[in-house]
């Protein structure tokens, strides 16, 4: 959520920046700031006639003191009282009324993202590693049927479209990365692991930015008031909401496992056949709450955080710097870490890794105590860790080899327990 003086105070500058986006969010700033004169100019007559109740009440305690009639002030009172509970209830709902309305509005891009209104815009930072030399390389859904790795027709069955259910030696993959990775990050890059509930308060989406605006890509329960987390960095960010933290103890770093859940699947097409865009996917998330002076410098590392694993998976990658018009709603700075996948033609985003500034911790009033005592905003961000099941496929892929079987990374090996997997 955007801070409501920069709004007032800067309000040429936040249409600006909104404006790079591409959105029409700009035109919002109009009603925001009409809605904030509103509210003010209601509480300035509320806090008038607060203090003229004060007054009159002195007034008539001192009449009362010397036993002389107080009815005419009384009854004035009265009228007061009346008329600061109907402002009262007028400023509550003007409160929530450009509460609403700040919720609304995206993040302002930071002024080093490139400009542009589509992903042709981004910018490839750097890349990892060489693209694999195989002939005719097959998918991962010819890999996985083939070695029995995940059965898709067992999961439509369970579940309907767009889910998966990993099988023998598949799921036992599956769970060595995770394991590999929940170990990297927690004894080589210093995360705090969470293992954390999966289903989240209402308010905690909102503090994350994914409510209201993405509401129906969500599951909801119990009327939305309780969701399904898309991902881990609902709970992982919320994990400190509504507290005052000490500069000494940041930043704070935490990394957690879980399967996220998401309705939206995406347009029919490539993407939507195998395992690459499902309604229910693991993911290993990392998430940083920061001081205002460090993030950007944070926001490096856990891009680099997340680089790791695909280095030491030997995967060639690349980073990709998105554009204002492709930066997702509540970011600021975004790089997109994508793996190659040789069944694919195409990289696959497995990481997005974000900085978001102070836009979700004043949406959920998280904030630390500087050096010098005053309590500030933090900033937070977050990244994929990184996101399966992409890796997974990416995985596979890469390693196929000419007899049909797939070789193991090396850094697997104790977590999987095999160098290969071979057809059973």
């Amino acid at each position: 959520m955007l801070d409501i003086r920069l709004i007032r105070e800067k309000p040429d500058l936040v249409r600006e920046r909104l404006a790079t986006r591409g959105g029409g969010d700009e035109a919002k700033v109009e009603e925001v700031l009409r809605v904030d004169v509103e509210r003010r100019k209601t509480e300035a007559e509320l806090q008038q006639l607060q203090s003229e109740r004060n007054r009159l009440s002195k007034e008539i305690g001192a009449k009362r003191s010397r036993n002389e009639p107080s009815e005419e002030l009384e009854g004035r009172v009265r009228k007061i009282g009346e008329q600061i509970a109907e402002l009262s209830q007028r400023v509550s709902g003007l409160e929530g009324a450009q509460r609403d309305l700040l919720l609304e509005i995206p993040n302002l891009p930071h002024q080093s993202v490139p400009i542009g209104k589509d992903p042709s815009a981004n910018r490839v930072m750097r890349s990892w590693g060489e693209k694999p030399k195989l002939i005719k390389p097959a998918g991962h859904v010819a890999l996985g049927a083939n070695l029995n790795l995940f059965n898709l027709d067992w999961a439509t069955k369970l579940s309907g479209s767009g889910f998966i259910c990993f099988t023998g030696v598949g799921a036992k993959l599956e769970r060595s990365l995770i394991n590999f990775m929940i170990d990297l990050h927690t004894r080589e890059h210093g995360y705090v692991e969470i293992s954390p509930p999966f289903l989240v308060r209402r308010e905690c989406m909102i503090g994350t930015s994914q409510l209201p605006k993405f509401e129906a890509d969500m599951y909801g329960l119990e009327e939305n008031q309780l969701f399904l987390a898309p991902t881990a960095e609902v709970q992982l960010t919320n994990l400190q909401r509504e507290e005052i933290l000490s500069a000494a103890d940041l930043p704070k770093k935490f990394v957690a496992y879980t399967p996220c859940f998401r309705r939206e699947a995406g347009s029919a097409g490539r993407e939507t056949r195998g395992i690459i865009r499902v309604h229910q996917f693991d993911k290993v998330e990392l998430v940083k709450i920061t001081t205002p002076e460090k993030s950007y410098e944070e926001l490096e590392s856990l891009a680099a955080d997340a680089e790791r694993v695909l280095q030491l998976l030997g995967l060639h990658y690349r980073v990709v710097e998105l554009c204002t018009g492709d930066l997702g709603f509540g970011s600021a700075k975004t790089y997109d870490i994508e793996v190659w996948s040789p069944g694919q033609d195409a990289y696959l985003e497995v990481s997005s890794c974000s900085n978001f500034t102070d836009f979700q911790a004043r949406r959920m009033q998280l904030r630390f105590k500087d050096r010098d005592g005053k309590n500030r905003f933090c900033h937070t961000l977050n990244g994929s860790g990184v996101a399966l099941p992409r890796l997974f496929a990416a995985l596979i892929e890469n390693y196929q080899q000419p007899d049909g079987s797939v070789r193991i990374p090396e850094k697997l090996h104790a977590y999987f327990g095999a160098k290969e997997i071979n057809r059973e």
